[in-house]
């Protein structure tokens, strides 16, 4: 039996409506407190209070910054301010550094980096120097880090969500107005694959914190799966608009099917026959396939008429980037057609970490089955190290299953 959370995002989500979703779903709010308590911060209090959204029975997370005493600028959120900036590199050390359980500390960290790397992306910045606005901000590091604690409380083991709901028009934020969905949050959900319902309204319902959260610890978005519920919760967002409940639903319970009752997530295989086009050309033609969205990109060598060698390029791709990943292919190899196939993809769940060869960090992918280490980092510590390729790859594999258990 394995233990599933399914989120119903039909108003949208932030960190603190996850956060309180799993509380009124029946996480320990003592295992958050605690998790909070190992961050070594101090400077905050957090109350969890009954309200009402639209006629919904809901909780509220009240999470009041001392030090701080700007006004709210979210409609989710009582408590997302102009904070002062927070390099993403401070942060995951923060978080790294702290008594977290292995799991908890991991998954928020993961988090993080994803965060980091998207306005990296976004700014053209180095994700470990990008400056943090909102999501650096000690309440959505309390909200990351609370929802982490709540799902390892509850035991999941598995956590699925609906299609996010998203606003329009324009929203203010510390970089000033950015159209709504912002940046980060249309990013995420685009090397997600997550489905969307737009709502007429200029609110900001889904924050780059609650999608992060979502897209990097979820498996999959859609219905609902096969269920045997235990428990369910509402958290609430701070704004009660009328027509709908601003409240993001959790339900939780047992699955001993969830293998066979996952049907795989659709997403497209673009392919192109070339027989004139270089080594280095097909190279560069995949690196600008990924680069343009795609989940993967390759190349196979086949025999066309009348005996010529070719090649066919492939490239993996979901709904949102299908137009510029097609673009790329015919543009860079100059095909005189493109073909298409829906195919079901099924990307296992995996958790980044970083873990430390002789003084040097080298980044790994965990598994549930293999830990994969990033092949450029470990040649730069090999190189200086002047240690075998191989023996850091092993050193590196050893640690990240040890991190990973």
């Amino acid at each position: 039996m394995t233990r599933t959370v399914w989120f119903n995002c039909c108003a949208g989500v932030a960190g603190d409506m996850l956060l309180a979703s799993l509380i009124d779903a029946g996480a320990d709010r003592l295992a958050v407190m605690d998790a909070w308590a190992a961050l070594g911060v101090d400077g905050f209090a957090a109350t969890w209070e009954r309200v009402q959204r639209c006629g919904v029975a809901s909780l509220w997370t009240n999470l009041a910054i001392d030090d701080l005493q700007h006004h709210d600028q979210h409609p989710h959120h009582d408590h997302q301010h102009d904070h002062p900036h927070r390099p993403a590199g401070e942060v995951i050390a923060l978080i790294e550094a702290s008594d977290l359980p292995a799991r908890v500390r991991d998954d928020a960290a993961a988090v993080y980096r994803k965060l980091a790397e998207v306005e990296g992306a976004i700014h053209g910045v180095d994700p470990d120097q990008v400056e943090l606005h909102e999501v650096g901000a000690l309440d959505s590091i309390l909200d990351v880090v609370g929802v982490c604690a709540a799902l390892h409380a509850l035991e999941i083991e598995h956590i699925t969500y609906s299609p996010i709901a998203v606003g329009h028009g324009t929203v203010q934020t510390a970089h000033g107005t950015l159209p709504n969905p912002v940046p980060a949050v249309s990013r995420l959900l685009v090397e997600a694959g997550a489905a969307t319902v737009g709502l007429d309204t200029t609110m900001e319902l889904s924050t780059p914190t609650g999608v992060a959260l979502l897209t990097v610890l979820g498996e999959r978005c859609g219905p609902m799966p096969s269920l045997t519920v235990s428990s369910t919760g509402f958290g609430a967002g701070t704004a009660d608009p009328p027509g709908r409940p601003n409240v993001v639903q959790a339900i939780v319970g047992t699955d001993a099917t969830v293998a066979k009752v996952d049907d795989g997530r659709p997403c497209h295989l673009l392919e192109a026959n070339v027989d004139d086009v270089t080594g280095e050309v097909l190279a560069h033609t995949i690196t600008a396939l990924l680069a343009a969205g795609a989940h993967d990109a390759w190349a196979t060598p086949i025999v066309m008429k009348k005996g010529r060698p070719a090649h066919t390029v492939h490239a993996l791709c979901d709904d949102a980037t299908f137009g510029p990943v097609r673009a790329v292919l015919v543009s860079e190899t100059g095909t005189l057609g493109v073909r298409a196939a829906v195919v079901q993809r099924w990307p296992q769940h995996r958790r980044d970490g970083v873990v430390d060869v002789d003084g040097h960090s080298i980044r790994v992918k965990l598994g549930a089955q293999r830990v994969k280490v990033e092949h450029d980092d470990a040649l730069a510590a090999a190189t200086s190290l002047g240690r075998p390729l191989r023996d850091v790859i092993a050193a590196a594999e050893h640690l990240g299953r040890a991190i990973g258990r």
